[in-house]
């Protein structure tokens, strides 16, 4: 429970990422929630020619992300937009509708159309335009006209509906996309494109093994057009690598961004800041299989390109310094961190490289403040903790639900000084603010009713400790299912409390044995959390004199605990 809260943290959810952050947070430090890059967006207006595209009044707009990695990074490198490749190859001066035929030009306009509309909050108009141009396409494809073109409009409304985040439309057009796409010949024009987006989509939707096959066609289909070290071939590599990256194989990720920084490093040079990209994704990739050194070398290098291209005092050295940062801590060099982060804080403030409120910002001070907290600074902790709640007071207002993630933070740290009278006070505050913003059955309110819970628990307060722990339970229930892992964390803060009350001992290790089905099916049944709930179940049944059902779990207890003694004596 001591571990700093995020706003993007699975389960609280009390408000979802901005979208539409233009930068990548390099560092993923102590803890880092999994990273889901959510939006491609797309172009709106309607396919040339025969198709009369349905316009809105209103201006929309959507951000494509060709290959997952759409986003743009700190280099400055944008991955190509929708169809255009030219803002990949071309110089900024360039206008990237340059060489577009009429059909292209108005895919790009549809797109920014709905790109425009989705950032401005124009949810509704933007369904209704692509409601409109989807049953213009359907009516079209049942009239039997399966072509490039319908499948090139499909594709920027997928990419529309990814952006407002309807994942099952998005699956059903994927779907009929590629009914069509698998009978297309390779030398359709705009069919690499349309694949490196359906790949990108599919992967969002984690159906990993149809991503891969459409990146690999992209690729064939680039590598026969451009050659094998063409700078066209990027994005559709960055996609596979990231896809490999995310189903455990490691070492063909790595390849692929191998391949992609040679292929820079052959167009522009190897100080180019289009590397960046790729060896960001290298260098999360070698932390993720525990090469820390290996991983402090590139970064390293990235903080090279930076400070070579835009100065030291550049807020883009900034974010460089904390990706450094992270790989330090990976290696166990935490005063090194340390010294890092801080320099990283005051060289993206002091360029007003971006928002003392933005997201990117708040993560750093919070990685950072977790670092300070686990080398045992932990004042200086809960001071950068107590400058994020004042930010979000100051910009939202102090009874925003956005504040509850730092004053849940502020509670574990209290909480970890042993000072629980403090964090008491400060809990009770994050669950009025949470029962004031959300219903009764919000499975965001749980959180902190069950640090509060515990927190009454460590007061010697286990009545009312027990009450808000059994609320957190239902509605965890009711919210994730009864055999989920947060129900399963907090029915493990439940066994704690009412064996104190003296509950039935019989009922205790029921609880027990559904903590365990849990934990062995989320974290492994060799897991460390299996391993110490094993033990509790152990004591419960000697204690109840249920011998025979001992036996076996006391065999397993024994097993894993010389296998995590003989770990740490390694």
């Amino acid at each position: 429970m001591g571990a700093m809260k995020r706003k993007s943290q699975v389960g609280l959810s009390l408000l979802s990422e901005n979208w539409q952050k233009d930068i990548t947070y390099f560092s993923f430090c102590i803890r880092r929630q999994k990273c889901k890059v959510k939006l491609y967006m797309i172009p709106y207006k309607a396919i040339a020619r025969r198709w009369a595209f349905k316009r809105s009044a209103s201006v929309g707009s959507l951000e494509v992300d060709a290959a997952d990695q759409g986003h743009r990074f700190a280099s400055g490198f944008s991955a190509p937009n929708d169809f255009v490749r030219y803002n990949m190859l071309h110089d900024s001066s360039s206008n990237p509708l340059d060489g577009m035929s009429d059909f292209e030009r108005q895919l790009q306009e549809f797109f920014d159309e709905l790109k425009a509309m989705i950032m401005m909050g124009n949810k509704h108009d933007a369904i209704d335009l692509l409601q409109a141009n989807y049953e213009a396409v359907k009516e079209q494809m049942n009239a039997g006209t399966k072509g490039i073109e319908e499948i090139a409009i499909l594709d920027v409304i997928a990419l529309g509906y990814m952006g407002i985040g309807d994942l099952k439309f998005v699956q059903s057009l994927l779907d009929m996309m590629s009914q069509v796409v698998d009978n297309l010949k390779d030398d359709e024009p705009l069919l690499d494109a349309i694949l490196m987006h359906m790949g990108s989509m599919y992967s969002t939707l984690e159906n990993h093994e149809k991503s891969m096959l459409l990146y690999q066609r992209a690729i064939n289909i680039l590598e026969k057009r451009y050659g094998k070290n063409s700078i066209f071939l990027v994005t559709s590599l960055l996609g596979m690598a990231k896809v490999l990256g995310s189903i455990g194989r490691a070492t063909r990720a790595i390849e692929f961004y191998h391949r992609v920084i040679t292929i820079f490093e052959l167009n522009r040079g190897a100080e180019s800041v289009d590397l960046v990209l790729p060896l960001s994704g290298l260098g999360n990739q070698l932390i993720k299989e525990g090469k820390a050194t290996d991983a402090e070398n590139v970064f390293t290098r990235i903080l090279k390109i930076y400070t070579r291209a835009y100065g030291e005092n550049d807020g883009r050295v900034g974010m460089a310094l904390c990706s450094l940062a992270h790989a330090k801590c990976a290696k166990g060099n935490t005063d090194e961190a340390i010294d890092l982060y801080k320099k990283a804080v005051k060289v993206i403030k002091d360029s007003n490289y971006m928002a003392l409120d933005d997201s990117i910002m708040e993560n750093i001070r919070i990685d950072l403040a977790e670092l300070l907290h686990f080398v045992g600074r932990g004042q200086e902790g809960r001071e950068l903790l107590e400058e994020c709640l004042l930010i979000t007071e100051k910009h939202k207002g102090k009874e925003h639900p956005d504040s509850v993630t730092h004053l849940l933070n502020l509670a574990s740290s209290y909480s970890r000084s042993k000072n629980f009278v403090e964090a008491e006070r400060i809990l009770r505050m994050s669950l009025e603010i949470m029962t004031k913003n959300v219903g009764p059955d919000d499975q965001s309110i749980s959180f902190p009713m069950l640090h509060l819970g515990v927190t009454l628990y460590h007061l010697n307060q286990d009545e009312e400790a027990e009450k808000f722990v059994l609320e957190a339970v239902r509605i965890r229930e009711k919210a994730f299912g009864k055999d989920s892992l947060p129900v399963g964390e907090a029915l493990d803060c439940l066994v704690c409390i009412q064996t104190r009350l003296g509950k039935d001992d019989a009922q205790l290790l029921e609880l027990l044995k559904r903590v365990l089905s849990i934990q062995e099916r989320e974290f492994g049944s060799d897991s460390e959390e299996v391993m110490l709930t094993l033990k509790k179940a152990v004591f419960y049944l000697d204690k109840l004199g249920r011998k025979d059902e001992k036996f076996p779990l006391q065999k397993r207890l024994y097993h894993l605990r010389m296998k995590y003694k003989q770990r740490v004596q390694y």
